[in-house]
């Protein structure tokens, strides 16, 4: 193999992981910016936060007409953990 080639591939190399290093700074990057995440709509029903339990099961926080629920899905059949209390203030802790 010629000192060429070995150079060809060696730079070759390196462009590729330097692409795929700034691809994935990008990408948090537009996630923090917001770029490519869906709206929120200001309506009734709304999907507040989604937290991964394991691979097939999530635990959502949906918001219904200002309540908010616990939802359990993914797993055999889904479930309603339950609606969490109404805060007076928006500072307030449960």
């Amino acid at each position: 193999m010629a000192s060429h080639d070995i150079l060809s591939a060696a730079l070759a190399l390196i462009a590729v992981l330097a692409m795929i290093l700034l691809s994935r700074y990008g990408w948090q990057v537009a996630a923090r910016l917001g770029i490519g995440t869906p709206r929120r709509r200001k309506g009734a029903l709304g999907l507040e936060e989604t937290l991964t339990l394991d691979s097939r099961r999530r635990l959502s926080l949906v918001s219904c007409e200002g309540r908010r629920l616990l939802l359990l899905t993914g797993g055999a059949s889904d479930v309603v953990v339950g609606w969490l209390p109404e805060q007076t203030h928006p500072g307030d802790a449960p």
